[in-house]
């Protein structure tokens, strides 16, 4: 993975990924430092180029420094943006850009790399920014279909404020990511279900597994700006996603859970991975009609087990890769490792990752291990490299 000493890296999805980012006169310029410095937090090789109406809103030395590269501004004998690259992204975009690039016009270092892009099929983003008026120009809709119809791409918020105001940079970079990264081989359906189920008591108590969500909503975010076609069933979570991801259902309890799993294995394509990462609970009851009265000396509850989704699935999943979580206290690793080898032959499950609850918090001890269905063992010393496990089996 690319180092970069000026920002914490959070993922090597751009890692090795060319991005031209261009920046137009609006007013969301002031926006690019966020966006160059998101950008590297994901490893991406930038190029940045300005308009000269960009540079009236913000100095070239800002964007210097957040994309740790030289800033375009003019034309140059070494034409670099005319390089290969992966993606060019304009954010933003101003209509009158947008106009000039589907109309062919060419009076600018900026305009020549969008026509060169065209010409190359390299894919072009434009990430809008406006007044809602112009927004709802029919004319604006006409050039927003015609830049589909070229075959790329536009992101778009929702109105604030009587604007179309530019995405956070998090949302930009996670979408631009899963775009390039879609292009690659191997890239797949893949349906994680994650965080804690509840079963109720009564009308107002509950029992719920001990489960933020956290690390399924890292694996989940991974993999789609990998390219990945990501649906998230998710049940209680006391986290939340970092980035926008496009498919989650919210399912809280195991019954619900299991419905949401079943319907997703019922469509025409099902998906090609199943990644079970939530904590479901192995006992309910039949709860209780109304509320129980407190001040009671004693509660007498009985616990019934629950369906065991990973089996109830076994059958309707097809030919597709399968990963179980397994959570154990106060085991050995030896004794992990066996429970893991027997979950994987009792439900036909094609690896697990084994965790030690004590060791979580534990940043001296390993996150989880990596079992294989050959019996073989890969200690992963915390979630960027659960992430990046997962992801390097299912791209296989």
């Amino acid at each position: 993975m690319t180092k970069d000493t000026g920002v914490e890296i959070l993922s090597s999805s751009l890692d090795g990924k060319s991005v031209l980012v261009i920046v137009s006169g609006g007013i969301a310029a002031v926006e690019s430092v966020r966006l160059c410095r998101e950008f590297r937090r994901h490893s991406a090789k930038l190029t940045i180029m300005m308009s000269k109406e960009a540079e009236k809103i913000i100095s070239p030395l800002a964007l210097s420094w957040a994309s740790g590269q030289n800033v375009i501004t003019d034309w140059q004998p070494d034409m670099k943006q005319l390089d290969g690259y992966d993606a060019v992204l304009v954010a933003p975009a101003t209509r009158n850009t947008i106009s000039k690039h589907i109309h062919g016009i060419m009076d600018s270092p900026v305009m020549m790399a969008l026509s060169a892009a065209r010409g190359n099929k390299t894919p072009i983003i434009f990430v809008p920014s406006m007044h809602q008026d112009l927004f709802d120009d029919p004319v604006t809709s006409e050039l927003l279909d015609k830049i589909s119809l070229e075959g790329n791409y536009y992101f778009v918020d929702s109105e604030k404020e009587g604007r179309r105001k530019q995405p956070s940079p998090v949302v930009i970079v996670s979408k631009l990511s899963n775009l390039i990264n879609s292009f690659q081989e191997n890239r797949r359906k893949v349906a994680i279900t994650l965080g804690a189920t509840r079963a109720p008591i009564d009308s107002v108590r509950a029992i719920q597994n001990a489960s933020s969500g956290k690390t399924g909503w890292a694996i989940a975010e991974y993999l789609f700006m990998m390219g990945h076609e990501v649906h998230c069933i998710a049940g209680k979570t006391s986290s939340n996603p970092s980035i926008e991801l496009p498919n989650i259902t919210r399912a809280g309890s195991p019954e619900e859970m299991l419905s949401e799993a079943l319907s997703l294995v019922k469509i025409d394509v099902k998906p090609d991975v199943w990644i079970h990462s939530a904590a479901v609970l192995d006992y309910s009851m039949v709860a209780e009609k109304g509320k129980r009265p407190s001040g009671q000396d004693k509660w007498e509850i009985e616990l019934r087990p629950t369906l065991k989704h990973i089996s109830e699935l076994s059958d309707l999943v097809g030919d597709c890769i399968r990963i179980g979580f397994k959570l154990e206290t106060g085991v050995s690793e030896e004794e992990l490792i066996q429970k893991s080898l027997n979950q994987i032959s009792k439900y036909d499950v094609d690896y697990v990752i084994a965790n030690i609850l004590e060791q979580i918090a534990d940043k001296n001890s390993p996150r989880a291990r990596l079992v294989s269905k050959d019996g073989s063992v890969k200690v992963l010393q915390n979630e960027v490299d659960i992430c990046l496990e997962i992801e390097k089996i299912i791209s296989e």
